[in-house]
């Protein structure tokens, strides 16, 4: 390990190490040499190092100034942006459509799934590490348990969800206190929306607002206080929990109606 650098806690820097790890999400993602790739925090290029050259274009985005000249001598082909991967305007990447991969900082999970949601149509699938908790978060779809919420709605209305594997703490350097996983993402075509991606994401925020209440309250407290749901009374008495993906729809079309 002392050839690479000190991991930085407030990055939320934890490399991986282990070859059969990293071997065996190279397999999952099964990279064409069509595809162009964009990697998020390389870090000292375990994952880059046997993508780059299987891909035809390939970008990588990492914070940490200390890495950067060793990954554009590593990695000569690779566009290294150092840059926050959330402000990195993804148009300026390719013209066509791109895959994302990443060992994502676990702190900034949901505001990277978030900007990729909202970059969707730049984005053919995503495939990223993040903590095993919030994994089943992502791509759970049974309602009423405590990981159906905000991340399993709106992820798995976007997107078909997959949850690849488990990873153990003991393939990272520093290791951390938390198992993680690997997910994968493949955006829908959806076309004809009912409603547009901001207010479908306002909508599911604001039902999940008190989730132990009803959705009357948690909705009565929310940025939708004045709206009337009363067309939809047969919903207001559950709990966002209890909800299909198409009630919310329902909602944000009623809201939606009521603006316009």
């Amino acid at each position: 390990m002392n050839n690479k650098p000190k991991p930085l806690k407030r990055f939320g820097q934890n490399y991986l190490t282990d070859k059969n790890t990293i071997n065996k999400i190279v397999t999952e993602f099964n990279p064409s040499e069509e595809d162009i790739v964009l990697e998020i925090g390389p870090g000292t290029g375990s994952l880059t190092s046997l993508l780059y050259d299987k891909v035809k274009k390939y970008t990588a985005v990492e914070i940490d100034t200390r890495v950067i000249e060793e990954l554009k001598a590593k990695f000569p082909s690779v566009e290294i942006i150092n840059n926050d991967i959330l402000d990195i305007d993804l148009k300026a990447v390719s013209p066509n459509k791109i895959r994302v991969i990443g060992n994502i900082p676990y702190n900034i999970t949901s505001p990277i799934i978030f900007k990729l949601i909202e970059n969707r149509t730049l984005v053919n699938d995503v495939m990223l590490m993040v903590q095993y908790e919030v994994a089943k978060r992502i791509t759970t779809t049974q309602r009423g348990t405590k990981d159906y919420g905000i991340l399993a709605v709106l992820v798995n209305y976007f997107a078909e969800t997959k949850l690849c594997f488990k990873i153990s703490p003991n393939v990272f350097y520093p290791k951390p206190k938390v198992f993680s996983a690997i997910v994968h993402l493949r955006f829908r075509e959806l076309g004809n929306e009912i409603v547009d991606d901001k207010l479908l994401i306002q909508t599911v925020k604001a039902a999940f607002g008190n989730r132990r209440k009803t959705l009357k309250n948690s909705l009565s407290n929310s940025i939708f206080a004045q709206v009337n749901f009363e067309s939809l009374s047969f919903l207001l008495t559950k709990r966002a929990e209890e909800l299909e993906i198409s009630d919310f729809i329902k909602l944000a079309s009623l809201i939606k109606k009521q603006s316009s």
